[in-house]
């Protein structure tokens, strides 16, 4: 049995999830700018529906190319003398892994959860400061600027970029070059935050702060 055209449909799938990647991306931007831009509340709402339909078709791709590999596999080790009817299979084990969907799945799905996190700190400081500010405007400025000192070169970050193991931000070429050089050492990074337990910064646990580039970038502009 030849599997070379269903190997390029599978190939063709996996591509779209790069294009619902790249959507996910936008509409993050765009819900940023909306709330930067003190736009409607219900314009920001409308983006993060966006985001939970792009979530959705992910988590169906996800179960649709799953469901054409088991079968494709399956049919590979048992190697029945009469083809079974490939789609009907697939469609089978795809309909039982959407039963089994859930709100709790989009948790897994970084993108959906990185743009919950970003909107949340960009509301956090472009809605919430009032109540701070009308107590004592300079200590309000005072301590936001200080989360825009990086723990380890102790200048203002340019491109802030999170942990996501324990939450603390870093200059990203700062960061990025402490772990090569603890890597070439075969020695793991500590968090340089002080006071923080974690041992083992990766970098694939970090992740733009675009919500505090907003900030900073406002603020120099001041």
């Amino acid at each position: 049995i030849s599997f070379n055209a269903i190997d390029s449909a599978l190939s063709s799938l996996k591509n779209c999830q790069s294009y619902i990647n790249s959507g996910m991306d936008v509409a993050t931007q765009v819900a940023l700018d909306l709330v930067q831009s003190f736009n409607d509340e219900e314009d920001v709402n409308n983006m993060e529906k966006v985001m939970l339909e792009y979530a959705t078709m992910d988590r169906q791709l996800n179960h649709y190319i799953k469901a054409f590999e088991e079968t494709i596999n399956q049919v590979k080790r048992e190697k029945p003398e009469i083809l079974p009817d490939l789609e009907n299979l697939a469609q089978e084990k795809f309909l039982e892994m959407e039963s089994k969907n859930s709100d709790s799945d989009f948790q897994r799905n970084e993108k959906y959860m990185y743009f919950k996190d970003q909107l949340k700190e960009m509301k956090k400081q472009y809605n919430g400061n009032d109540t701070i500010e009308q107590i004592d405007e300079d200590i309000a400025v005072t301590r936001s600027q200080t989360n825009f000192i990086c723990p380890i070169t102790q200048m203002t970050m340019k491109r802030p970029v999170r942990n996501k193991v324990c939450g603390h931000i870093y200059e990203e070429n700062a960061i990025l070059e402490m772990i090569q050089t603890q890597k070439q050492k075969k020695k793991k990074v500590r968090c340089p935050k002080m006071g923080c337990s974690h041992v083992d910064v990766k970098g694939s646990d970090l992740v733009p702060d675009e919500a505090l580039k907003r900030v900073i970038d406002s603020q120099n502009k001041q």
